[in-house]
């Protein structure tokens, strides 16, 4: 019974040692317990109002809705900045009398991310993505709504996984 008992404690003790930290967005421990996001700048040669500033947001959400760092203004453990390098519409498919049947979006969004406690983890990388929508609906409203969201979804979920998630 003894014997048991002993071997019972063991395989408990080797099964509690080798679960490690775990969370449903794959960061594991993160080394900091502030983020900053910098407003990222419109560069791009076509220049759409205001998407600078959904961006910015978006990227807060996220990183706050998967870790539980705290968004500051200054002095960030670490930070995220950049600006919008692209933003283009072109033509992807054509009909039988030579016109676009469907229209692409592509943003790149250059990331400068620092992280103060961790040197080697710092990048600057570009990141795109698009959304085809058809040529005969209007960048505007809803369609724009919709592809912005599209692409900023990918975009910050790719940022998201080359800095913490590190996937």
């Amino acid at each position: 019974m003894k014997f048991t008992k002993y071997i019972l404690v063991l395989l408990v003790a080797f099964a509690v040692n080798g679960c490690g930290v775990y969370n449903f967005t794959g960061t594991g421990k993160i080394n900091a317990k502030t983020f900053q996001v910098n407003y990222f700048q419109n560069n791009a040669d076509l220049v759409e109002p205001g998407i600078e500033r959904t961006f910015t947001l978006r990227l807060q959400d996220l990183i706050q809705n998967q870790t539980n760092l705290n968004l500051t203004n200054s002095n960030g453990d670490l930070v995220y900045e950049g600006e919008i390098t692209r933003y283009s519409v072109t033509p992807m498919t054509a009909t039988a009398d030579i016109r676009a049947a469907q229209n692409r979006l592509s943003i790149t969004v250059n990331v400068r991310f620092t992280n103060k406690n961790k040197e080697e983890d710092n990048f600057e990388k570009s990141f795109t993505f698009f959304d085809d929508f058809p040529a005969n609906t209007q960048l505007t409203g809803a369609q724009l709504t919709t592809s912005l969201d599209a692409i900023f979804e990918r975009i910050t979920q790719d940022i998201f996984n080359e800095s913490l998630a590190k996937w």
